[in-house]
């Protein structure tokens, strides 16, 4: 039986359970969570494929999504979108085995396909990496260190807090879990097309060139996908966002190793 408490604070329909999860009414937190994530790609657009003295932007952006359940939620809602303990035994060591796979499984797809061509998209990372500093003198240690840092700390949270929990949350609030999972995970692939797939340059004073590596891109893309989908998985299995937090950061982690370990003498 639930406790009188318990009893006072649980909605008593989805209605009002919709309405206790936001700070807004459910249909207005709904199109701000979708301004938010235009707002997202647009900021991801300019961090990696803007100029150099734009790449603060990106970070910023995940900063920013860490913070949208402040924006947007109620105490209550941020409790339902997965802050809170894992119900799960073993949910971190789990996350972290299936976050270390995902990672691998994406380099070899990719080296059995592209070898270490441009196309492999660990390639298209690390010359990210390589433009976006001099690394003259630099061990591969120390790039190592400056370049995973950040990617566990910024990215895992901010990205996992807002589309596996907000954005996830205000879709539910249209169409049923599973189109919604599907919708935020397309999203969260789609807007890894900044990382591999996409390039612009400049052709003379005016004109920008949008380069497609659609074959690459495409499968980029998928495989961006499915890892967001064992994202949200982690997130529904365990009853918290943390593990797939967790799980994103081990992703980076591995990923990282890998280029700098094995990939950083084809980038440049």
């Amino acid at each position: 039986m639930m406790s009188a408490h318990q009893v006072q604070c649980a909605p008593t329909n989805s209605s009002s359970d919709s309405q206790a999860l936001w700070k807004y009414s459910p249909t207005t937190s709904f199109y701000l969570a979708i301004l938010l994530a235009l707002l997202f790609v647009s900021m991801r657009l300019m961090g990696m494929l803007g100029p150099a003295q734009l790449r603060w932007v990106l970070p910023l952006s995940f900063v920013l999504m860490a913070f949208t359940p402040l924006m947007l939620l109620s105490s209550y809602g941020r409790m339902h979108i997965g802050f809170s303990t894992p119900k799960m035994r073993g949910s971190y060591v789990i996350s972290m085995a299936f976050g270390a796979g995902a990672a691998a499984i994406c380099f070899i797809v990719g080296f059995w396909l592209f070898a270490s061509s441009a196309d492999h998209w660990f390639i298209s990372i690390g010359n990210y990496y390589h433009q976006s500093l001099d690394t003259t003198g630099f061990s591969l240690i120390k790039l190592h260190l400056f370049f995973t840092i950040p990617a566990i700390l910024f990215s895992p949270i901010g990205e996992e807090i807002f589309f596996r929990g907000v954005l996830q949350r205000a879709l539910e609030g249209k169409f049923s879990e599973r189109t919604s999972t599907q919708l935020e995970c397309a999203a969260f692939g789609l807007i890894h097309l900044c990382h591999h797939g996409l390039t612009v340059g400049v052709l003379g004073i005016s004109s920008i060139h949008l380069g497609v590596s659609p074959i690459s891109a495409t499968l980029w893309v998928v495989l961006m996908f499915s890892v967001a989908y064992l994202f949200a998985f982690l997130r529904k299995r365990t009853d918290s966002i943390y593990p797939a937090i967790f799980s994103h950061a081990t992703f980076n982690i591995t990923m990282n190793t890998i280029i700098f370990g094995y990939l950083w003498q084809y980038v440049g």
